[in-house]
């Protein structure tokens, strides 16, 4: 279906075109789209962001600030979760508040420029095209993550912004949060194999039942103590419910360890009704309707 131009009539100072196009050029439909639209781009800067992120209003100024200096090729933006309603949307959020998140940020003080998020990626359209487009992109599962690779092997750096955005967690049910989280953890597991092995010694629970099976002995309750602080720690910063939601933080730990340790025996991720191979191939997806 060709481009239609819509929504001037609301916008009087904004030109805006909408894009309606089921193209597919490879199995990642988000880059199709993304593809797809780009044709009817007519700016040098380009931001892209995912369709559930809620931004403030200078928030295009702020993620575009980094990219005067001409060192930078890439600008993205870490995240809060903000749960709509429910539990199994709070669980959702405290998995990227609690956890995947402060592992972003840790890396990132440590000089990572591994991180690239769909949350937010702002670029310049020729560092675009120079590290070889959308293309590439089109059959990639973690395609935010691949892009930054592109960028990088320009010799050019990503940088974080210092603007958090919100991204908006809805999980209806806990077969959703599961496979969600899966695909996630999955991800990130296909594009930092050797990290994510690692992961162990983030999760809380394998310290309490350390702890407990070595008989609460003084050296086992000091590390049991300093677990219980720091997860207390991740779960009070400022964007946090607090008190309301301590009580979750056992069945956030608990399902999180879970499905991490199940994320090592699946080969696939659920995405939008159909299903991809951790080696990026995607395949039909026939047991009904997911929810993400």
């Amino acid at each position: 279906m060709p481009a239609v131009r819509l929504l001037k009539y609301q916008f009087d100072a904004l030109d805006i075109d909408c894009v309606i196009d089921a193209t597919r050029h490879g199995a990642n439909a988000k880059v199709s789209n993304l593809i797809n639209m780009l044709p009817r781009c007519r700016h040098d800067l380009l931001v892209m962001a995912d369709s559930d992120i809620q931004v403030p209003p200078d928030y295009l100024s702020r993620v575009l600030a980094p990219l005067a200096d001409p060192a930078v090729g890439l600008v993205t933006c870490p995240y809060v979760g903000r749960a709509r309603s429910g539990l199994w949307s709070a669980l959702g959020a405290m998995f990227i508040n609690h956890w995947f998140m402060p592992n972003v940020l840790l890396a990132a003080l440590f000089g990572s420029q591994a991180f690239v998020s769909g949350a937010t990626i702002a670029m310049r359209r020729q560092v675009l095209e120079r590290s070889g487009g959308l293309g590439p992109l089109s059959d990639h599962l973690a395609d935010d993550y691949q892009l930054g690779v592109q960028v990088r092997a320009l010799g050019l750096k990503v940088a974080m912004s210092e603007l958090p955005v919100d991204t908006m967690v809805d999980e209806p049910s806990l077969a959703a949060l599961c496979e969600h989280t899966s695909r996630w953890l999955r991800t990130i597991g296909s594009v930092r194999p050797g990290g994510y092995a690692c992961c162990f010694i983030t999760f809380s629970l394998p310290m309490v039942l350390g702890a407990a099976l070595a008989g609460f002995q003084p050296v086992a309750l000091i590390l049991l103590g300093i677990t219980v602080a720091a997860r207390l720690m991740l779960h009070f910063p400022s964007h946090a419910p607090g008190w309301r939601q301590l009580g979750l933080i056992p069945l956030h730990d608990a399902l999180l360890f879970t499905l991490w340790c199940c994320s090592f025996r699946g080969r696939e991720v659920s995405w939008r009704r159909e299903r991809f191979g951790i080696g990026n191939r995607r395949v039909p997806y026939h047991s009904g309707e997911i929810t993400e």
